[in-house]
């Protein structure tokens, strides 16, 4: 049994977690700073970084706690070295090193990406979990748009990433020029229920490389959509401010064809990749693999088994950083103490 001390604190969440095996959750803390930076409408670094200094010992006790667990038990400290926010990393970084020395335990830097692909790997039912290689994983959040081709354990291919916008991102930019709020992704599902996707003719960028994205066009699309609405106000919408609001704005249509042109852009350049690589399943990972609308129309339009993880391991955890800290565990791939962040980190 290999149990494994995970933290996570890449963004905006404080999380902490007890992992067996890579698979079984004994404890999954997330501390989360949403109300915070709501009033931001979006992430505000320097917040997110005191928010979690303050935060992240009461997060690691908490899930040693819940665990019912105590250092004696745990066989290495696992921690986000990258990519994300570089403030926020180094609160994870530091207090991971700290542990790892003071318990004289080994550390291991992940890679946060790598994190979302292993929480398809998390158990949250009674049998263990078991994919079949080759796989292929759309990584979709609010920084990160990645198409990967993973062979084995530690064998990937980035076959196309976004060139731009990230998929979660457009979301956060439409919802401020629909006056919807923060985050972007529930924000905009939630305001296309009964609104007309084919109501606007929204663009999907054609990209050089064929499994690449590119989403910065839906979202100056919806721009000049909202401006043309909104002409008659004093002041212009701005994709850097809420929407004023317009009586004559169709809301849910907008959102619904935005939500449309998103999802429809990601299933279709997936299903042409998984059919090209002849991959035996297509996992879905980070936030925006929360979206209703994205998992039905992968489960409906793919000819291979989709599998996505619960709700609560979409958006960022420790629980997924212990699961594919497992890995390099096994493999015998461990840091030293003089382990960095790096903000810009991609997986090789």
């Amino acid at each position: 049994m290999t149990t494994i001390l995970a933290i996570e604190t890449s963004c905006d969440e404080t999380a902490a977690a007890v992992i067996e095996n890579g698979q079984i959750i004994k404890s999954n803390i997330v501390a989360s700073q949403i109300e915070i930076h709501r009033r931001y409408g979006g992430v505000f670094p320097e917040v997110a970084s005191r928010q979690h200094i303050l935060a992240i010992d009461t997060v690691i006790r908490d899930a040693m706690a819940q665990a019912n667990t105590d250092f004696s038990a745990v066989d290495a400290v696992a921690v986000t070295r990258g990519p994300g926010l570089v403030g926020s990393l180094l609160v994870g970084v530091n207090a991971a090193k700290g542990l790892a020395l003071a318990q004289n335990l080994p550390l291991i830097g992940v890679n946060h990406l790598e994190g979302h692909l292993y929480s398809n790997w998390l158990q949250t039912g009674s049998k263990p979990v078991e994919v079949v290689f080759p796989v292929l994983v759309l990584i979709v959040s609010g920084g990160h748009t990645e198409l990967v081709l993973m062979r084995g354990h530690g064998d990937y291919e980035i076959l196309g990433r976004t060139i731009d916008d990230a998929a979660g991102e457009a979301f956060d930019k439409v919802a401020r020029l629909l006056g919807l709020g923060y985050p972007g992704g529930p924000a905009v599902q939630k305001a296309a229920v009964g609104g007309d996707p084919t109501a606007f003719n929204l663009p999907r960028a054609t990209t050089k490389r064929p499994y690449d994205f590119s989403f910065s066009g839906l979202k100056t699309a919806v721009l000049r959509l909202v401006q043309r609405y909104q002409k008659s106000l004093k002041r212009p919408a701005d994709a850097a401010k809420p929407a004023p609001a317009a009586d004559n704005l169709p809301v849910a249509d907008i959102a619904a064809g935005v939500q449309w042109a998103i999802v429809d852009a990601l299933v279709q350049k997936t299903a042409t990749a998984a059919e090209s690589f002849g991959v035996k399943e297509v996992l879905l990972a980070g936030g925006v693999s929360a979206n209703g609308l994205l998992r039905e129309q992968m489960s409906a339009r793919l000819g291979v088994p989709v599998r996505y993880p619960p709700i609560f391991l979409c958006t960022d955890n420790a629980a997924m950083i212990g699961a594919a800290a497992y890995r390099h565990f096994l493999r015998g791939e461990f840091s030293d103490f003089g382990l960095d962040v790096t903000p810009n980190l991609r997986l090789r």
